[in-house]
């Protein structure tokens, strides 16, 4: 995030997208709300009308996988209206005229064809984007889990740069982050491409810096992410894994093929869990680590805020801190690892390689309890909450013209739904933990199927039928959920369920950059028990 989450409040305009606020990050949705009762306006654009599509001043409920078409079409009329900040684009940034060219035909009534979103709500949307101020963009995986995720990015960047949003209070660019320290794994070194601070593996003077700390020989080369390790397990390129805190089986896309490669594959799997979960079903030796009560150490926020975590209770049996798990491990495979004495000490000789937190450490911790953000470059800094207010960092920021490319899987007539995927209030990610809590299982049990009342009319389901949800890669049950929310020809399930995993059916097609898998969009029919929905004839034949 450029900006912090206590400037919120305190925006004139949120332009929400790709996120459904309100139940993946209702802490954040909370001063979202603060700001919508000060008076601020509200642009959602989403496939669902998600509970912030009612109280937004315009919703722009597009077809899945057409971001680029809507954001295109944005930029199209805040240039053609005169509405850019020249004034920025001349000092901050470079390749704008290539941006100007490839909008200029992303006209919002050729847009509208494309995502079904009104031109004239576009229009609107655009102007009062341009025109206020203060004014963030603030999205998360339904912009990023695309095979064009990273061109939907460059495309809000666009909007953020010709129109001067960046460097200012309440405004900028705001990715909001999945999951607890997810920001703070990144910052550590939790990357392929990265060791802690954002220090590219492949730069030689950084590359040197670590390996004069460290006392060991590394690799130039990249690494693996997450999508394409999984694929490497499938083929059987990568022979051994070391899960850590991660339910893969649950939440990697085209999961049964994840599945045989596991079973077929990979000869060690090592797990690090608090508690048993799918994957750990398939491990050869299971660590038992601790939890967040159960260990010191910081957290790092979505707004780059490091905090200080406090150990309340031990560990139960054998359960040890990860920290320390590691070290053991480390040694154990002939590693000479440094025998450190705390959580602090290790924050310590982090902060001392990485500029980006160099000021920060437990003890100023203690004494800053809101925490520091970073960049935080020396013990006299209090911190970044905006960033880029000098201007970007290296100087210059760089546009980047995107043309629209469809969805890896797009409806025809065998598979003529659109699903897409994503949280519900009152489970977390893989569910690991809240489906042991019976207020959340109370709440939400069992999976679902959300679609409009045309669809399941047309395909004569009744609310609360179990169906079956059929793509390329599988099937999975779940209960039909009726709800005015979704569009005509599109669907939607929650991720959380062992027992009905929508990621058995969704498409492993990543990202040309990032690699990240295309959950936002896969091909479905749905099939009902008793012979309703769209069933295939040809397997009808076969069965």
């Amino acid at each position: 995030m450029t900006n912090s989450i206590d400037e919120i409040r305190d925006a004139d305009l949120l332009f929400v997208t790709g996120s459904n606020t309100t139940e993946a990050h209702p802490i954040i949705a909370m001063e979202m709300k603060r700001a919508i009762q000060r008076g601020a306006k509200l642009i959602v654009s989403d496939p669902r009308k998600i509970w912030m599509a009612d109280v937004a001043d315009i919703f722009l409920q597009i077809r899945p996988g057409t971001d680029v078409w809507l954001l295109n079409a944005m930029a199209n009329v805040i240039i053609s209206e005169g509405l850019t900040d020249n004034e920025f684009i001349a000092r901050s940034t470079v390749d704008f005229e290539k941006v100007r060219e490839t909008v200029a035909k992303y006209t919002p009534e050729e847009a509208e064809k494309v995502t079904g979103a009104p031109a004239e709500l576009i229009r609107e949307a655009a102007r009062l984007y341009a025109t206020t101020k203060k004014a963030g963009i603030y999205y998360t995986l339904g912009i990023t889990e695309h095979t064009h995720g990273t061109d939907n990015v460059y495309c809000l960047a666009n909007l953020v740069l010709m129109t001067g949003h960046l460097g200012k209070r309440s405004a900028g660019m705001n990715p909001l982050r999945g999951q607890n320290n997810v920001q703070g794994a990144n910052d550590a070194g939790a990357s392929p491409v990265f060791y802690p601070g954002y220090q590219r593996v492949t730069d030689a003077e950084a590359q040197k810096k670590f390996e004069e700390a460290w006392g060991v020989e590394l690799s130039p080369n990249e690494g693996q992410n997450l999508n394409v390790m999984m694929k490497s397990v499938i083929k059987g390129t990568v022979r051994g894994l070391y899960v850590m805190g991660e339910d893969i089986v649950i939440s990697e896309p085209n999961a049964s093929k994840l599945e045989v490669g596991l079973n077929e594959n990979c000869e060690f799997l090592v797990c690090q869990e608090i508690f048993h979960n799918v994957t750990t079903q398939f491990a050869d030796v299971i660590l038992p680590g601790a939890c967040f009560a159960e260990k010191d150490g910081v957290f790092t926020n979505s707004d780059r805020r490091v905090q200080r975590v406090r150990k309340a209770v031990d560990p139960p049996g054998n359960a040890r801190e990860d920290w320390k798990i590691l070290i053991d491990f480390a040694k154990a495979s002939g590693y000479p690892m440094p025998d450190y004495a705390s959580p602090a000490e290790i924050y310590d000789e982090m902060a001392s390689l990485t500029p980006k937190v160099a000021g920060i450490s437990h003890r100023r911790l203690e004494e800053n309890v809101m925490g520091l953000q970073w960049p935080c470059p020396d013990p006299d800094h209090p911190g970044t909450p905006t960033l880029h207010i000098d201007g970007p960092l290296k100087g210059k920021a760089d546009f980047q013209a995107v043309e629209y490319r469809p969805s890896a899987e797009l409806p025809d007539d065998e598979y003529p739904l659109v699903l897409s995927t994503g949280r519900v209030l009152y489970h977390y990610n893989a569910a690991t933990q809240t489906r042991r809590e019976a207020g959340s299982v109370a709440k939400v049990g069992r999976n679902f199927i959300e679609m409009n009342r045309k669809d399941a009319k047309r395909l004569g389901f009744e609310n609360g039928e179990i169906v079956d949800v059929v793509s390329r890669r599988g099937r999975v049950d779940a209960e039909v959920m009726i709800s005015p929310r979704m569009r005509v020809g599109c669907v939607w399930m929650p991720m959380h369920f062992a027992e009905s995993r929508a990621n058995l059916i969704t498409n492993d097609a990543g990202d040309p950059v990032t690699q990240t898998g295309e959950y936002k969009v896969c091909a479905v029919r749905v099939e009902g028990r008793n012979g309703n929905g769209n069933r295939n004839p040809e397997r009808q034949r076969r069965a």
